[in-house]
């Protein structure tokens, strides 16, 4: 059960009071959780922003509305409230947010796709880009396809070569190497545009 303390229960009173009465409470969840790229959404609601399937949870002068989706990953999640010098800080603590990390003994699969989201994608994402795990060969070769930004990219091969593979190689024990199987010809809106 998710655990809220005193601090945060008046801080959340004080940011409801200070909008007139407008919102019902407040909503808590998460987008993509269970993935490691999970983030806490926190916002305040009225009835028409329900669906009814929310968990409510009672609180000082207050309801907050734990997403049906998200409440598994806020099981044992804290959320305090502390005075700083500058202000205050909202801590949210949710240990299963983002799931298990994987260990050695994972499969390779899931080890890939596991370095894939937490390290690769983030990077990607800066031009726009994202990669996808087709299959691994019997000889630990990473089949990859590109989309977004790297989709057509006249860098791809050096994305590939000097960041994709060395990341993975270097990560993930077991992998031997890495090949794009993306038909690049059909990028509509690469990063950089081949000449």
């Amino acid at each position: 059960m998710i655990q809220i303390s005193s601090h945060a229960q008046q801080h959340f009173r004080r940011l409801l009071e200070s909008q007139g009465g407008d919102a019902l409470g407040i909503r808590l969840g998460a987008s993509d959780p269970g993935t490691p790229s999970a983030q806490v959404r926190l916002e305040f609601c009225e009835a028409g922003d329900l669906d009814g399937r929310e968990q409510a949870i009672a609180c000082e002068g207050f309801t907050l509305y734990l997403d049906a989706d998200s409440a598994p990953f806020f099981a044992q999640a804290e959320v305090d409230y502390h005075l700083t010098a500058t202000g205050g800080e909202l801590n949210i603590r949710a240990p299963g947010l983002k799931g298990e990390k994987l260990g050695t003994d994972a499969v390779l699969e899931d080890r890939v796709r596991y370095t894939l989201d937490t390290i690769v994608n983030p990077q990607l994402a800066s031009h726009g880009g994202r990669v996808k795990l087709e299959g691994i060969t019997s000889e630990g070769v990473v089949l990859l396809r590109f989309g977004g930004g790297c989709h057509g990219c006249g860098m791809v091969d050096v994305t590939l070569k000097q960041g994709v593979e060395k990341t993975l190689v270097t990560k993930v024990p077991g992998v031997t190497g890495v090949r794009d199987v993306t038909d690049h010809a059909s990028g509509e809106t690469p990063y950089y545009a081949t000449r």
